[in-house]
């Protein structure tokens, strides 16, 4: 059963495993540092549909798919998933997954949606509500682009700040297993946080807030210090949100991670040869990295204790337009091999 330690963290004492895990992206992705880890490279950005928002849909159902055949387990197995995606009402994921026929639980968590689907699979999994959980999400380009920002046709100069919404999907099979997978150990869920950023081409500033007040209170919870971590990975404050991390938890906690940070943005591309100024973002951005490169070193013992924290920028068309702030969400998993216990 789940067990509450410190104030908002959730020890999982049955260790729910990761049992399955895919990623699959598009071609800007597939020309990234990552490229070899991931399970598909779409060269189409349609995926040979007719628009941008049903090929996002066939990329979640692609992960959704990959995941399941690695865990050797049918959809008639799964108990519930849960996902999310960027797009209005989470069509990109509802439409991907009718066909599967298991129950589903849409999630809105921006980009933090990720960490946020692994967080409930395998917090309801250790309390015995559910046997076998998929937790998944995505983004595109394309779709995120023109629902946020402006037509694709208007070719609009992106500030320094902005990030490359990622065309990709990720997929997680989660089950208490005593074989040798990665395990969730604890889970934390985050408070929103908003200092008052307005730039929607700023989504790092925005979340970096969110993201040191997680990791500050996961730490206070579990009695913890960045050296007991392997990687502490965001997901996906790009390079300015993850300096503005980094200066934040030094000056308000006094705590240093800047040996052992990553972050999903600037991890799936080059920085310097893509064109992608800051990095990347969306929902498909933490999705694809954790379910494909982090998971698989996780269970080759490559990395042993990786704390992921999904970040999320809480806004929408309508509340920008009203001159809204964007609040930042961030939520903690707790991943590790299988020789951790």
């Amino acid at each position: 059963m789940p067990k509450r330690i410190g104030r908002y963290t959730i020890m999982l004492t049955t260790l729910p495993s990761i049992i399955g895990n895919a990623g699959v992206v598009g071609k800007k992705e597939g020309e990234g540092p990552l490229a070899n880890e991931f399970d598909k490279i779409h060269e189409d950005e349609f995926l040979g549909k007719d628009t941008f928002e049903k090929a996002e849909s066939e990329l979640i159902k692609d992960a959704v798919s990959h995941a399941l055949s690695k865990a050797n387990i049918t959809p008639e197995d799964i108990d519930c998933c849960f996902s999310g995606d960027l797009l209005n009402q989470c069509i990109g994921s509802s439409f991907a997954l009718r066909e599967f026929g298991f129950p589903f639980s849409g999630l809105y968590g921006a980009c933090s949606t990720m960490a946020l689907s692994l967080a409930l699979s395998s917090t309801l999994i250790d309390s015995g509500a559910l046997n076998i959980a998929v937790a998944a999400t995505s983004s595109h380009f394309c779709s995120a682009e023109r629902q946020y920002r402006n037509p694709l046709e208007y070719g609009g100069q992106r500030s320094p700040a902005s990030q490359w919404t990622v065309t990709g999907a990720g997929a997680a099979v989660v089950k208490n297993d005593d074989g040798d997978n990665p395990k969730i150990a604890a889970v934390t869920f985050g408070k929103i946080r908003d200092l008052g950023i307005t730039d929607a081409n700023n989504m790092g500033a925005a979340m970096a807030p969110s993201a040191a007040e997680t990791i500050s209170t996961f730490m206070s919870d579990t009695h913890t210090k960045p050296e007991d971590f392997d990687l502490i990975l965001t997901g996906d404050l790009g390079k300015v949100g993850s300096r503005l991390l980094r200066e934040l938890l030094f000056k308000e906690n006094n705590i240093d991670i800047s040996q052992v940070h990553n972050d999903c943005g600037t991890l799936i591309y080059d920085l310097e040869s893509q064109d992608v100024h800051s990095g990347g973002s969306g929902c498909g951005c933490s999705a694809s990295v954790v379910c494909s490169y982090i998971i698989n070193k996780l269970r080759k013992k490559e990395l042993n204790r990786v704390l992921f924290v999904g970040t999320g920028a809480l806004l929408s068309p309508t509340s920008s337009l009203q001159g809204e702030s964007i609040p930042g969400i961030s939520h903690a998993v707790l991943l590790t091999s299988s020789e951790i216990k």
